[in-house]
């Protein structure tokens, strides 16, 4: 019986240690907010000096007066997801909203490209601008399955832009890249 009362007065002296430290977890958690914060406001300065690097780009085309009028060839409703360079595929143009995603609804006629974005800039792309449209999986970090991206690339000042879109309906992709391509191939020929 002594061993059990030894056992028991051992057992009933030895306290564990609190748990909590509250003044240490507070200020981890202070300490990683400020963190975050700094990492956010760096994210920020990067995509005002990416903005600055592009300012000489010229402002974008807007839509032409009786464009509505006009008989369009398609329209598309979907998303916008960014426009690059041409050719590369994560450098992303910010300058003038062209860095915001937003939704979509394009419209396409002889006359050129009318891209409707609500809560971003709109702009248009004259028929004599536009390059050429293709299929493709990814665009300024979107990755899609292959050919879930419309990427059109047009020409504004003396920069190729690409843009891509993906449409509410993918199956109207295709579609849109043969009307662009027989488009340009037509003001092509007017062109000469």
């Amino acid at each position: 019986m002594t061993t059990l009362n030894t056992l028991h007065q051992l057992a009933a002296e030895q306290r564990s240690a609190e748990v909590t430290d509250w003044s240490a977890r507070v200020s981890w958690v202070i300490g990683l907010a400020v963190f975050i914060a700094f990492v956010y406001w760096l994210m920020r300065q990067g995509w005002k000096w990416r903005g600055s690097l592009q300012s000489g780009l010229p402002a974008l085309a807007t839509t032409p007066e009786g464009f509505a009028d006009r008989e369009p060839l398609l329209t598309l409703s979907g998303r916008y997801h960014a426009s690059t360079t041409a050719g590369q595929w994560l450098d992303r143009i910010v300058a003038h909203g062209l860095g915001t995603r937003s939704r979509a609804e394009l419209t396409l006629t002889g006359e050129g490209l009318d891209v409707r974005r609500p809560g971003a800039a709109d702009f248009f792309v004259p028929a004599g601008a536009l390059r050429e449209a293709r299929l493709d999986k990814a665009l300024a970090g979107k990755v899609l399955p292959e050919g879930g991206l419309l990427v059109i690339t047009w020409a504004h000042g003396e920069t190729l832009i690409d843009s891509g879109f993906r449409s509410d309906h993918a199956a109207e992709h295709q579609a849109w890249v043969d009307a662009v391509n027989h488009l340009t191939s037509t003001t092509e020929g007017t062109a000469r």
